[in-house]
């Protein structure tokens, strides 16, 4: 039976919601809306009353992907709807900030995607996984992807035919580098001999700078160089990198100025090294990090850089070993740059070691609020907060702020 329904706000995720709750995605405020009800899902979705930020998707593979949430807003209202997230987030912790002017990244920018590669009878099928679905669209003008991943898409498709198995799907991520594409695939076939063979053999086809399978390294023509800052860092295969080059300097300048005259500095969570090298510029860093292959990565990249101050690496594991306040206040500044989950354990012992100024990246403006939360009870002020949406249309929302001892400055 087809319902009609009134969308009042966006969630979290993107959809839109009615009173009930009813969740209808791809939906606006102030939209009439009418569909079949599934539960709270509503499905076969027309609308009847479009709003005034709807606009037409540009890309044409918009209706069946599921990489993109809101090609079907004008970008001023989704700009506008990320910093909402944010603030709403915050107001929900008691707390208020000056909302700086959100970054977003241009269209077709993105240096990484992880393609879904399925063996068919006939060959291949490989794309985006379709919303809430294990279908895969394939998408050859995708708007989000720098063209040269496109262009990458029939190497992925490759690899699955050499190695894939028609009973699962392989996960294969293409990141652009100095070097090359760099490619890391997950859930192929168990490596044997024969088989690290013919993909050494593809990798020297194809002309990739590396090639990992499972994370085991099979060949590296060329090394796949990430530029942080003067540093070139060849991170460990599948590593964390920001999603685009554009993204990342936002977030880096933004980091930049709330750590801003420091000479000693500690990064936690530091990955490999995209805050640490570009800071270690002007100051000495102490860069931390749960994966030893990231420090490692980021050691080299420093020792094998000019004019850079020092910078030490340390691998720990900060969810159950947060830094403690003696090791903390030798530093002037501290940058974190958590997952999803946070920096709870840790935002514990920063509470307690007051130090001047911390800067925080986050890509979770719920998680980056409690934790905001305790850092305002603990007598810091949060000064600003940076939203940088670079990931184009869709509900993923980060940011960077800066939090200072006592009042603001």
């Amino acid at each position: 039976m087809t319902q009609q329904f009134t969308i009042n706000r966006l969630g979290h995720q993107g959809d839109g919601i009615a009173d009930g709750p009813v969740y209808a995605p791809r939906t606006l405020p102030g939209e009439v809306v009418s569909g079949t009800l599934v539960g709270q899902l509503l499905t076969d979705i027309r609308v009847e009353t479009p709003s005034d930020q709807r606009v037409k998707a540009p890309c044409r593979h918009y209706k069946a992907c599921g990489g993109c949430q809101l090609q079907h807003a004008a970008d001023g209202f989704v700009a506008d709807w990320k910093v909402e997230v944010v603030r709403t987030a915050l107001v929900a912790q008691g707390l208020e900030t000056q909302m700086r002017p959100v970054h977003t990244s241009s269209e077709r920018s993105r240096r990484r995607a992880t393609i879904a590669v399925r063996r068919t009878k006939k060959g291949t099928l490989a794309g985006f996984h379709g919303r809430a679905s294990d279908t895969i669209t394939e998408i050859p003008d995708c708007h989000l992807l720098d063209p040269t991943l496109i262009a990458a898409i029939p190497v992925a498709e490759a690899l699955a035919i050499l190695g894939g198995s028609r009973k699962g799907v392989l996960a294969v991520t293409l990141t652009l580098s100095e070097g090359g594409l760099d490619v890391a695939v997950k859930g192929g076939k168990p490596l044997d001999g024969p088989l690290e063979l013919t993909l050494a053999q593809a990798t020297e086809k194809h002309g990739l700078a590396r090639l990992s399978w499972d994370g085991e390294v099979i060949a590296m023509r060329q090394a796949p160089i990430q530029r942080f800052g003067g540093a070139g860092v060849v991170p460990p295969p599948g590593a964390f990198l920001q999603a685009t080059k554009d993204g990342e300097q936002a977030l880096l300048k933004a980091v930049l100025q709330a750590t801003q005259g420091a000479k000693r500095v500690v990064d936690l969570f530091a990955g490999s090294g995209t805050f640490s090298l570009p800071l270690a510029q002007n100051a000495e860093v102490h860069a931390v990090e749960g994966e030893a292959a990231m420090t490692d990565a980021l050691d080299q990249g420093w020792r094998r850089a000019q004019g850079l101050k020092r910078v030490t690496t340390e691998s720990r594991d900060l969810f159950r070993r947060p830094l403690m306040p003696d090791e903390l206040k030798s530093f002037d500044a501290v940058v974190l740059d958590p997952p999803r989950a946070g920096a709870e354990a840790q935002i514990v012992e920063l509470a307690q070691a007051q130090r001047p100024v911390i800067a925080y990246v986050s890509c979770n403006p719920v998680t980056f609020a409690r934790d905001a939360k305790m850092l305002v009870n603990a007598g810091y002020t949060l000064e600003w907060v940076q939203v940088v949406d670079q990931f184009r249309w869709s509900s993923h929302t980060e940011l960077a702020a800066r939090f200072v001892r006592g009042p603001a400055s």
